[in-house]
């Protein structure tokens, strides 16, 4: 706790659900945060929770090199969360030189703008950049390993293991203090994506509605709550900021996979509902199975996933509950 107490931390991407949730955790622990943003969504965690007032918001884009470079100079800028990403993944599938855009050149940009700072005697101690367990694509054995080849093929995966590799690149050439997060799927109060099954199945239910599944119900996934999620980053930064780690990757999830049909399911028992999913088996662009082992975060950083899945559902339906109505 007391690492954090008066650190200057940047997080970009600051209306983001995971950004969020950072950010509520960092002003907890006593951060003084700056919030990169390039839309204002009509609605976010960072705003329902309050916590937009109590941070510096600089609005721009972080592909542009010398906006990056300006915040985290004018800052003084100690540890960076770079969170920002076009992350739906439907989305991507449709327009993917908007996600490629974001989720490559945002991150090599930024992290360009670190590396010349660092050489003017930036404070920067510690860089932490999000990719993501689809960074791995298809591979012949799971669960994911930290040592398996980065093989995204669709353009939301590819861009994650684009993003990965050059955030490496930094490390090793430059001796940038950054490291890399592969998150299993966060869920948690405030996600506000509906287009996701967790969300989205709680939004049917609360309204009487049946939930409705895309893919055969078959898929496997790792579900992770989100603070959970933010105590990995936080560690990893802690981590960093000391001198280890640097240029490593780490998986962030729980290692027990759920196929989606039960997920809904033990959804549906949470609220109380009576009802059957509505199963279309129309899902394309998606890889078929993926969840992590976490054991080297649990060696290195001394992480591990705490909530259980009913426990975070549960937190998570009672937050929603009463957002919905």
């Amino acid at each position: 706790m007391k690492h954090w107490t008066g650190r200057r931390v940047l997080v970009t991407g600051a209306y983001g659900f995971l950004a969020s949730h950072m950010i509520e955790e960092l002003l907890s622990r006593g951060a003084i945060v700056t919030g990169i943003v390039r839309d204002r969504p009509a609605e976010s965690y960072l705003q329902l929770s309050g916590c937009d007032k109590k941070i510096r918001i600089a609005a721009g884009d972080i592909t542009d090199i010398e906006f990056c470079r300006r915040v985290i100079n004018e800052q003084q800028i100690q540890d960076v969360f770079h969170l920002a990403a076009q992350a739906i993944v439907g989305l991507a599938n449709r327009s993917p030189l908007s996600t490629l855009e974001a989720n490559i050149r945002g991150t090599y940009m930024l992290l360009e703008a670190c590396r010349v700072l660092l050489a003017d005697r930036c404070p920067l101690e510690a860089i932490v950049v999000a990719s993501s367990d689809k960074a791995y694509g298809d591979q012949e054995q799971l669960p994911y390993v930290e040592t398996m080849p980065l093989m995204g093929r669709h353009p939301y995966d590819a861009s994650k293991s684009c993003a990965d590799i050059i955030t490496q690149a930094f490390a090793v050439t430059y001796r940038l203090p950054v490291a890399v997060t592969r998150c299993a799927n966060l869920y948690g109060p405030g996600d506000l994506n509906f287009s996701r099954i967790i969300p989205d199945t709680f939004h049917a239910l609360i309204e009487g509605r049946r939930p409705v599944i895309r893919s055969d119900g078959t898929p496997k996934r790792d579900y992770l709550f989100v603070k959970d999620g933010v105590e990995g980053y936080l560690a990893l930064a802690e981590a960093v900021s000391a001198g280890k780690c640097r240029g490593q990757a780490f998986n962030l999830g729980t290692g027990q996979p759920v196929p989606v049909a039960d997920l809904v399911k033990r959804i549906i028992q949470v609220t109380g509902a009576h009802v059957e999913p509505d199963i279309l088996g129309a899902a394309a662009g998606e890889i078929k199975h993926q969840y992590l082992d976490s054991a080297l975060a649990g060696k290195l950083l001394g992480w591990q996933a705490r909530t259980a899945l009913e426990e975070g559902l549960a937190i998570t339906f009672s937050w929603y509950k009463n957002y919905l109505s």
